[in-house]
């Protein structure tokens, strides 16, 4: 099949995950919802106390007012907009589970489409999907006394690692979707993605951490790529951060795709 009956197939698949998603808005609004309200409970409960424990003038991690309610804010929001990411993804294992238990994956390997159009669809839609759930996320932070002294190429390098998560947990939580035996089980497999960064440094410094969590925080996934966002948004260097974060989006891609594409192979044929 050629290049652009897969993309024709694409198209359609996305059009209709796109469909079901403004049909059922209530699990789009309860994924969003969850990292704003872990951004307010932060922010205006654990902020003032937490924010004093940031890392001063000096450098020094726990200095008394070494930072208010509002550094932590401009802190604690590339985690938060991570834990958006997510939770999106979240989502999208799912509707892929849905769409296992219903049947129709085995419906669909029996027309004559590009196989991978029906896992391309889950993939772009639940992008589209997480990229208007960051642009309300980031208004709420906007609005919450959040600023930045990114230019517009730093901006659109946190753009990009932002898509480049997305696409990469997205595929990853396809399989989980495909390899789960029921809805149920699929909304629990991917909730260790939620888990994660809160044990990274989106919430509080590594420094801060007791020695054995400090050395897993620091050599998960998601330390280097909030890092490298938080030091986009702000307009400081990401410096080694960015290139860990590129890669480890990379791998975690690479071996989504081709576990999510060995599932569906598999699917039997009714």
């Amino acid at each position: 099949m050629s290049t652009a009956y897969a993309v024709r197939d694409s198209a359609t698949m996305l059009r209709r995950n796109l469909v079901h998603i403004r049909r059922y808005p209530s699990l789009s609004i309860m994924l969003v919802a969850q990292p704003i309200v872990f951004l307010l409970l932060f922010v205006y409960v654990f902020g003032g106390t937490l924010g004093a424990g940031l890392p001063g003038p000096e450098g020094v991690v726990g200095r008394a007012g070494a930072g208010d309610r509002g550094d932590y804010l401009e802190f604690i929001t590339p985690g938060i907009l991570f834990m958006t990411v997510t939770s999106i993804a979240l989502g999208t294992a799912i509707s892929t589970a849905t769409d296992m238990t219903t049947g129709i994956i085995a419906r669909f390997r029996t027309m004559n489409i590009a196989r991978v159009s029906v896992l391309t669809g889950h993939v772009l839609g639940a992008v589209i999907r997480t990229g208007f759930a960051v642009v309300i996320v980031a208004a709420v932070a906007f609005g919450l006394g959040f600023r930045s002294d990114a230019g517009p190429l730093d901006w659109l390098g946190a753009i990009g690692l932002l898509v480049g998560v997305s696409f990469a947990l997205t595929w990853l939580t396809v399989g989980m979707g495909l390899a789960a035996d029921s809805v149920e089980t699929a909304s629990n497999t991917p909730l260790f993605l939620v888990i994660l960064p809160f044990i990274s440094s989106g919430f509080v410094p590594t420094d801060a951490m007791p020695t054995g969590l400090r050395q897993f925080a620091e050599h998960q996934p998601f330390t280097p790529m909030i890092d490298t966002l938080r030091a986009l948004v702000t307009g400081t260097s990401a410096g080694s951060d960015l290139w860990l974060a590129i890669g480890w989006c990379a791998l975690i891609a690479l071996l989504g795709f081709l576990w999510s594409r060995r599932l569906f192979l598999r699917v039997p044929v009714k």
